[in-house]
């Protein structure tokens, strides 16, 4: 039996059925390997059963998306094979530069939220609800997580562990109670964030581990962590991590981390424009392809 298998974890908002959502997010990871390694492509379209959605949402919302609406503009993104000098140009716009800039002024200051657009606060308010996991439903949307993962890491299987967004908070937090709470044995091969939170300092202060100290702040269970952001994405504020996690190297705890964001695109788009941040977006980019093909590849 192949020991290899894909685990996505997806960010806030509600999303489709599961059944949808796991064929369309497979749909747009196998695009991105096409487009970087059209052998391993081949391959890898093959295991479908490979792939798992952790689909969190539902439980966590109540509720779930129509899909009907976002199959069209998925299937234009599929038959765009790289940015426009339109997507280039909206993902570098001034006021995507004066939004970042806002929201570090944020990050650093909080009580400037209540003066920031309504976009900004919701963000912020989704991300408050998760760390303070109101009738535990955080302790519930991890526990799907672990149950994933647990026989996985028990019997050493290769794991590709992708988050997005608020996804990648999860995951984190996730890895680190399997780390120091229940002290499983084993590793996963590769820690795939994208767009990610994880580099602001208002998600990293309310991190498990935050309030520890050397090999017990961190999760000891990643192999390999690689980070990949957008050009214009505003969630992914601090592009880069192996600064902020620099400690995990020094202990000894990871073997790399690496930071993919020069000149990445993500150009999706909806009926409301240009979507630095989607998943879709970042799932059919050649980058990440490139990052999953020669995951899969290495760990044949």
């Amino acid at each position: 039996m192949d020991q290899r298998h894909i685990i996505f974890i997806p960010g806030k908002n509600p999303k489709p059925p599961a059944d949808q959502h796991c064929k369309v997010l497979w749909r747009t990871l196998l695009e991105g390997v096409r487009r970087a390694e059209p052998e391993i492509f081949i391959d890898l379209r093959q295991h479908a059963q490979n792939f798992r959605l952790i689909a969190w949402n539902h439980l966590y919302y109540r509720q779930n998306k129509n899909i009907s609406s976002e199959l069209a503009w998925i299937d234009a993104l599929i038959n765009q094979h790289g940015p426009t000098a339109q997507d280039i140009y909206e993902a570098n716009a001034w006021h995507r530069k004066l939004m970042r800039l806002l929201y570090t002024i944020v990050d650093y200051l909080p009580f400037l939220l209540y003066f920031t657009p309504n976009d900004l606060r919701l963000t912020a308010q989704e991300t408050t609800r998760y760390f303070e996991n109101g009738n535990n439903i955080a302790c519930e949307v991890r526990e799907l997580v672990k149950q994933a993962l647990r026989p996985l890491l028990t019997n050493n299987a290769k794991v590709l562990l992708i988050g997005h967004s608020l996804g990648s908070v999860i995951a984190y937090d996730t890895l680190w109670e399997l780390s120091h709470l229940e002290r499983l044995p084993g590793k996963i091969d590769m820690f795939l964030t994208i767009g990610s939170p994880l580099g602001m300092n208002y998600v990293q202060r309310r991190l498990m581990g935050n309030n520890r100290s050397g090999k017990n702040q961190y999760p000891t269970n990643i192999r390999r962590w690689v980070n990949i952001s957008a050009v214009g994405d505003i969630t992914a504020l601090d592009q880069i991590f192996a600064d902020d996690f620099a400690e995990m190297l020094s202990l000894g705890i990871i073997d790399s981390i690496e930071d993919h964001c020069d000149r990445i695109y993500n150009f999706y788009r909806n009926e409301k424009g240009l979507n630095c941040h989607r998943s879709y977006g970042y799932l059919v980019n050649p980058a990440m392809g490139k990052v999953v093909a020669d995951w899969w590849q290495q760990s044949a």
